[in-house]
């Protein structure tokens, strides 16, 4: 399963410009490190006062995104962005439903997000329903529909949506 970092930093005042076309260099070259699927830059809107950069990146597992942060090439990236930020960057690894939509530039519109999900929503809840829901009817209806829940959304957040947005990826972010 591909794994999917979040990375904020914040600029310091006036070197913005500097800040990004320095991440569009990196960007080129960590492609070259293996296990490296994608990057993206989130900058502030404009008009924005804000100062905070998002960069999502995408590692094809574990092991290739601790190569990657353990690199010379990215130890190297970070002396060079402490110059032109402030403070600690803050890492966080999106997990489940805040992965599934992942596109900073253009996310796709609500109702295909909406679209996608009952796609993935509707056949789970049908299967279970007629897997699993014969053994809980009788069960107390709090927990039985606590378990019913809970297999929808594990079975939607590692199996059904990465599907479902990797088969729709051509419709979801259409122009």
């Amino acid at each position: 399963m591909p794994i999917h970092i979040a990375i904020t930093r914040r600029v310091r005042p006036g070197c913005e410009a500097e800040f990004q076309q320095a991440l569009r260099e990196f960007f080129q070259t960590s492609f070259s490190h293996g296990g490296v699927l994608g990057a993206y830059m989130l900058v502030p809107p404009p008009g924005s006062e804000s100062r905070e950069f998002g960069i999502l990146r995408t590692f094809h597992g574990g092991k290739e995104r601790d190569a990657f942060y353990e690199s010379p090439m990215f130890k190297s990236w970070e002396e060079r962005a402490r110059t032109l930020t402030e403070g600690e960057p803050v890492y966080r690894q999106l997990h489940g439903l805040e992965a599934w939509f992942r596109s900073p530039q253009n996310p796709p519109p609500r109702w295909k997000m909406a679209v996608a999900t009952f796609l993935g929503v509707f056949p789970v809840a049908m299967i279970l329903n007629l897997t699993l829901g014969a053994a809980i009817r009788p069960w107390n209806f709090i927990l039985g529909n606590a378990v019913f829940n809970g297999c929808v959304v594990l079975l939607l957040t590692w199996v059904v949506m990465p599907l479902i947005t990797r088969a729709l990826h051509g419709w979801l972010y259409r122009q």
